[in-house]
């Protein structure tokens, strides 16, 4: 009997998830009030939620969702950013199960591991650290909603907040507006991007330092993530800033900070989308491309990838091999880049055309709407509640390529994945004529 490929069943994992999600949602017990949630629209907010993405297309969760629809949501974007591979191994782990190596090759494809040595480990780790990150920001989050709820409601509002942040969801229950009404509040805002940081570095990071407590110990792979994305909320920051004050629009140091942060992936908002310049468009945009960094609870191309296609050019025109850290950065990793470039601006393109078909809407307002789907950010410009049924098909699609990986839906149609570096063929090169 022909191996199922590890690949499919991390994607139809995903999958499997949503359909529950949407079915759930979907019940009228979901829905404060009579009647239900239109099936398309428990479809979209269950994949959104999975993916962890944020987009919705109820414009108010808190007014529109039961206490049972909110749990719902909250639980499928800790499933989400987890994954139910990572959940189904910690459970088994909990009960004294054997981990069997497909599951170990399961965890290991989860997370862009090169060995299975130490994968159940990992695992125990990351779920224990979620849950005390999520927990000291939950205090947090309290101490803010505390004066303006009652205590049980500030408790909701608080939990549902630092789950989402932390899985850079991007979902709130403060009502249509996201977080416009505490745009001014430090420690929320503080708060809220440093939760929403940690799940953008990634569990491998994360553990990483902890383990290790110095810069200079750290993995490659660990200081390049840390690098780009100090860099990234930096440029972010210093630009939305730089735009927005050229349009002498009031923006503040902390609103473009926390926009910067919130954009590679979450979805929170402090301003109003709608009333920011082309230019400000354009940087989020890029911001919400390149997303966090992998085996994280974000999505885009990742903040390694444009690393590596950074060096790669910085290397070609100098003439010069791609070198960081003192090691040369291998030819499979350099092809890995090109390829999620590639296939990102393929999808972007298509699906951009297509709503554009679709929809009665501008370039600008398509071309934000699927770079937010694709890097599962969730930051709008009041569309997805107006789309059409066609296009919330095509976003939830987006949603789930952007959150499973490109390397990842590629390589499903390998049917020789277990074979892989098995293959003794070797050609003559041929030099194509390129440029």
């Amino acid at each position: 009997m022909k191996k199922l490929s590890p690949y499919i069943i991390i994607t139809a994992s995903f999958l499997i998830t949503i359909l529950i999600g949407s079915i759930l949602l979907s019940l009228p017990i979901a829905k404060q009030g009579s009647g239900s949630i239109k099936y398309i629209d428990a479809f979209v907010l269950s994949a959104s939620a999975v993916t962890i993405t944020g987009l919705t297309p109820i414009a108010n969760l808190a007014q529109t969702l039961s206490l049972f629809g909110k749990i719902v949501l909250i639980f499928l974007v800790q499933i989400g950013g987890l994954s139910i591979v990572t959940l189904s191994v910690f459970v088994m782990v909990l009960i004294g199960s054997n981990i069997g190596i497909s599951n170990r090759i399961l965890i290991k494809e989860t997370f862009n591991q090169d060995s299975l040595s130490g994968m159940v480990k990992l695992v125990v780790r990351i779920v224990i650290y979620t849950l005390i990150i999520q927990t000291i920001g939950f205090l947090i989050n309290l101490i803010v909603f505390l004066p303006d709820y009652d205590f049980w409601t500030a408790v909701g509002i608080s939990a549902f907040h630092a789950i989402s942040s932390f899985n850079n969801a991007g979902f709130d229950l403060l009502g249509s507006m996201s977080l416009i009404s505490y745009s001014s509040n430090i420690l929320l805002n503080i708060n809220t991007s440093l939760l929403i940081m940690l799940g953008g570095l990634g569990f491998i990071v994360v553990n990483d330092l902890l383990k290790k407590k110095s810069y200079k110990k750290l993995s490659i792979h660990s200081k390049i993530v840390l690098k780009v994305n100090l860099f990234l909320w930096m440029f972010g920051t210093i630009a939305i800033k730089l735009t927005e004050t050229l349009d002498n629009n009031s923006i503040t140091w902390l609103q473009s900070f926390f926009m910067s942060v919130t954009a590679r992936t979450a979805g929170f908002s402090t301003i109003v989308l709608t009333t920011i310049r082309p230019a400000t468009l354009l940087v989020l945009i890029v911001l919400m491309f390149i997303g966090g960094s992998p085996a994280s609870t974000s999505g885009g191309i990742k903040t390694t990838t444009i690393y590596s296609l950074y060096k790669s050019v910085t290397s070609y025109a100098s003439g010069k091999t791609a070198i960081t850290s003192g090691r040369k950065i291998s030819k499979v990793t350099k092809e890995k880049a090109t390829v999620i470039l590639t296939f990102a601006l393929f999808i972007i393109t298509l699906t951009t055309l297509l709503l554009l078909i679709i929809e009665n809407i501008s370039l600008e307002q398509a071309l934000f709407k699927v770079v937010s789907s694709f890097g599962n950010v969730g930051l709008t410009i009041g569309l997805t509640p107006i789309l059409k049924t066609s296009s919330k098909i095509i976003i939830s699609v987006l949603m789930i390529v952007g959150r499973v990986g490109i390397l990842t839906i590629i390589s499903i149609f390998n049917l020789k994945w277990y074979k892989h570096g098995m293959e003794n063929i070797d050609y003559v090169e041929e030099n194509i004529m390129i440029g």
